[in-house]
């Protein structure tokens, strides 16, 4: 069974996480950031972490501020919170003796990590899965409501089952963030998935990502896959790939 810890968010509420740790002989530490709304369990979270565990890779996966079973208010969150709570997850996991040697994103968590590794020292190896190469590429989820957030400052949002406020900080730093510097200079290796299918987050974005970094980098094609991995074995797939491409950097 995963175990159940919790540590501080920068916005100051507690964050739930779990830690799939391997049965066996542990090769190495990793962190997992979820993607948009969707939470520490799910299928791609859940599936690729507990995979990873197998290969010996023990792997923490968290809810982002008010998500799952994390304190606080989502609406308070923002792109550069996410990436700082992944900070502070790979610090808690350090702290802890278990020290974080690889960052595995999927998508809105893929361009979160690859800003978070900038302040991971420990950090040698940088995984990202259906990520977009610019965090504003979420805007298309809420653009309906972009007018009346910006005349409001907020506006109710319903993603995935879950009653959401989106607020006008959030628009805004959104909007602000630039991978491409962060990408460029990483000075981590790099391994960037992506199904060719992916009508969520094209695969242009992968482009663009391989394209702006410096080698050590990599691309594997997730062909037949979609987007939030949820068909059999393909979060399986995409871990037993990740297991292999970072066994030098653990």
């Amino acid at each position: 069974m995963p175990e159940r810890v919790t540590f501080p968010s920068t916005r100051g509420p507690e964050l739930a996480g779990l830690i799939d740790e391997p049965e066996g002989t542990v090769r190495g530490w990793g962190v997992f950031a979820h993607g948009f709304t969707l939470g520490k369990d799910s299928p791609a979270a859940s599936r690729i972490c507990k995979q990873l565990a197998r290969e010996g890779i023990g792997m923490l996966r968290f809810d982002n501020l008010g998500l799952g079973d994390s304190q606080g208010d989502w609406g308070d969150g923002s792109f550069s919170h996410k990436v700082a709570d992944t900070v502070r997850a790979v610090e808690f996991m350090n702290a802890d003796g278990r020290e974080v040697r690889l960052l595995v994103g999927h998508s809105f968590g893929g361009a979160a990590v690859i800003a978070a590794a900038h302040d991971c020292p420990s950090v040698a190896a940088v995984a990202s899965i259906g990520a977009p190469c610019q965090p504003a590429h979420v805007e298309r989820i809420y653009d309906a409501l972009v007018d009346c957030v910006e005349k409001d400052g907020e506006a109710s949002l319903s993603i995935g089952g879950k009653a959401l406020t989106l607020k006008r900080d959030f628009v805004e730093d959104v909007r602000a963030a630039d991978l491409r510097e962060r990408i460029a200079t990483l000075r981590r290796a790099l391994l960037v998935m992506h199904s060719p299918t992916d009508d969520t987050v094209g695969i242009d974005n992968a482009a663009d990502i391989f394209n702006a970094a410096r080698h050590p980098r990599s691309f594997v094609s997730l062909e037949g896959a979609d987007h939030l991995l949820t068909e059999r074995n393909q979060a399986a797939r995409a871990a037993r790939i990740i297991s292999a491409w970072a066994d030098p950097y653990l």
